[in-house]
């Protein structure tokens, strides 16, 4: 079962932050954005595009037990905790931190001169109590070009690890050419088109910005009409608690 979500159809958001704006689209329940029919997606609890304007900073605030993962999707996004460490992300660069226990974090345009844009993923952890981490993973463009890349993944050499049943792959596929991915039983894929397109998912048409939530496909097969860049997150439909 495919079910697609148009552009249009997913919450919209613009704010005022540290020296600067946000603007958001966000595809499940989040701060003051509820909806009962997308409130989670198995072990996927959040999934935010979010674009700082230059300079932009949102203020250190608090988290806790949760998986994130972080990916740039353009410009430079800045890591930082309540000590100042962290990580600086390039697009197509991934970070993976386990909040656990406790953690203060913020989220940086790194870059004073262009929009930063970064889509932020919430897992539910195996369990509590974890003790708080970051990591991160440099990603060359070549290395995601017409295939899945696995940047969070348990079962794949080289992927960042995750306390959580779920994966996140990227792709820039590019006009013409296609690609599949299989769907073991019990699990779930979600797929946002973050630019370009249109391309074709196992019949549908999706455009820039459309998502697709995905069950009981046991292959996903996609071909673009465009260059297009892709993230794809595959979860347990069954989640821990």
């Amino acid at each position: 079962m495919i079910t697609i979500r148009p552009p249009d159809s997913i919450y919209t958001v613009d704010g005022r932050i540290e020296h600067g704006t946000f603007h958001g689209r966000w595809h499940f329940s989040f701060d003051t954005y509820r909806d009962p029919d997308w409130v989670h997606f198995g072990w996927l609890r959040v999934f935010n595009d979010d674009t700082l304007s230059p300079g932009a900073v949102w203020p250190l605030h608090p988290h806790r037990e949760i998986e994130v993962v972080t990916y740039c999707a353009a410009g430079e996004f800045r890591h930082e905790d309540e000590h100042g460490k962290g990580g600086t992300l390039k697009k197509g660069w991934v970070q993976h931190t386990t909040v656990g226990t406790g953690m203060f974090h913020s989220e940086i345009n790194n870059r004073a001169g262009e929009p930063m844009r970064f889509i932020q993923m919430w897992f539910f952890p195996e369990r509590p109590g974890l003790t708080p981490s970051v990591e991160q993973k440099q990603v060359e463009q070549q290395e995601r070009t017409d295939r899945f890349l696995p940047l969070v993944s348990n079962r794949h050499a080289g992927a960042l690890r995750i306390h959580a049943e779920a994966e996140v792959h990227a792709a820039r596929l590019t006009s013409g050419h296609s690609v599949t991915h299989g769907l073991e039983s019990g699990h779930g894929a979600y797929l946002y088109v973050l630019e370009g397109g249109p391309v074709t998912l196992n019949g549908h048409n999706l455009p820039a910005l459309a998502a697709a939530r995905i069950t009981d496909e046991p292959e996903l097969r996609l071909s673009a009409e465009g260059d297009a860049e892709l993230l794809l997150v595959v979860v347990g439909l069954e989640r821990a608690g």
